[in-house]
């Protein structure tokens, strides 16, 4: 499975980006999809996952309802779109794929996944 993450780019505090994780290869055998981010100096954190099979979701406590996870089964994507971005929130953004099946709160831990795309970055200024 390989994952490509895209999206980012250099915004203003308090717009909206939306990122995308298009996945290829033996897709079939995904279960959940996981959006984490490293800011510089800092350790990569969550930032919200989506299970496949029926799109429950899971958001890290910090975001206040300003990030939607979503999927398009049609084309192997998964989205994260974000609102009212703030400067603190510049990081690269990567998104990884389980191919097991996994509980909620068992989609924070990054080591639960398989597979990891490359990273985009978000740029956020003041």
């Amino acid at each position: 499975v390989q994952l490509q993450a895209s999206g980012g780019g250099l915004v203003q505090a308090g717009a909206s980006l939306r990122l995308s994780c298009a996945a290829s290869g033996r897709t079939s055998s995904r279960y959940t999809t996981g959006w984490f981010r490293q800011a510089p100096g800092k350790e990569r954190e969550f930032v919200a996952a989506i299970r496949w099979s029926d799109g429950v979701t899971s958001y890290a406590d910090s975001l206040k309802g300003r990030f939607a996870i979503s999927r398009n089964s049609a084309k192997n994507t998964v989205y994260l779109q974000m609102n009212s971005l703030e400067p603190e929130e510049t990081a690269v953004y990567y998104c990884a794929l389980r191919t097991l099946p996994l509980s909620l709160v068992a989609t924070r831990e990054q080591g639960n996944y398989d597979y990891w795309g490359q990273g985009t970055l978000v740029t956020v200024s003041s």
